[in-house]
């Protein structure tokens, strides 16, 4: 579990509890270096925006989701665009963190079994690691994202960090916040407890919708 570099999936973590995260300049470049933003994205747990037209289309029933069941698919999946700051040594470090239990992945799928969406990120404490998303069909990531706030909300996580803010994540409730206000942030989750395996996957699209809407 160790890269050439002296990279292991140990040093991985404890950087995540520094508040630092790694990041290759392109899917060729071997290069990892670690980024610790000014300005930090985080995502409210209650704070989720889920419009009408997501709301139409967590309700309809072409899609399936699991939880952990394509950990290596998810990852290249984000990483199969034409810029990318995952390369070889990155996917195969956080392959090992999912190996050892700390990495998770969200997978939606068409009805035919293709996969169409997901999201990974890693879980400390009560802390969760957003690293990526991505979609093959319209909504597919947004889908996913509704899930995985389900699950960190039910599974008693207090943070959720998606390293930047953009204006897509903007447009679904994510919000930028200081350095310093993070760090407090983060102390605070890593001293508590959550189970991400822990919730049972809802039944459909609706309980998620349910669940969000009890919350709001």
């Amino acid at each position: 579990m160790k890269d050439h570099d002296g990279l292991t999936p140990n040093l991985l973590l404890h950087a995540y509890t520094a508040g630092i995260f790694p990041m290759a300049e392109g899917r060729d470049d071997p290069e990892i270096f670690w980024v610790d933003p000014r300005r930090r994205g985080i995502f409210p747990l209650d704070g989720f925006c889920i419009s009408r037209s997501l709301a139409r289309t967590l309700r309809r029933g072409d899609y399936r989701v699991t939880v952990n069941r394509d950990f290596a698919g998810v990852v290249d999946g984000c990483a199969d665009r034409p810029e990318t700051w995952i390369n070889a040594e990155i996917a195969r470090l956080y392959d090992a963190l999912h190996d050892a239990g700390h990495a998770h992945s969200v997978e939606v799928r068409d009805l035919n079994g293709d996969l169409i969406g997901g999201t990974y990120g890693v879980a400390i404490g009560a802390a969760y690691f957003g690293e990526s998303m991505f979609s093959r069909r319209r909504d597919a990531s947004k889908i996913a994202l509704a899930w995985l706030i389900d699950r960190l909300n039910r599974a008693g996580f207090t943070l959720f960090d998606t390293q930047f803010l953009t204006p897509h994540l903007a447009s679904l409730g994510a919000i930028e916040i200081s350095r310093a206000d993070y760090q407090a942030r983060l102390r605070d989750a890593l001293s508590r407890h959550a189970d991400f395996n822990a919730p049972a996957l809802p039944r459909d699209g609706q309980s998620v919708l349910q669940r969000r809407t009890q919350m709001s």
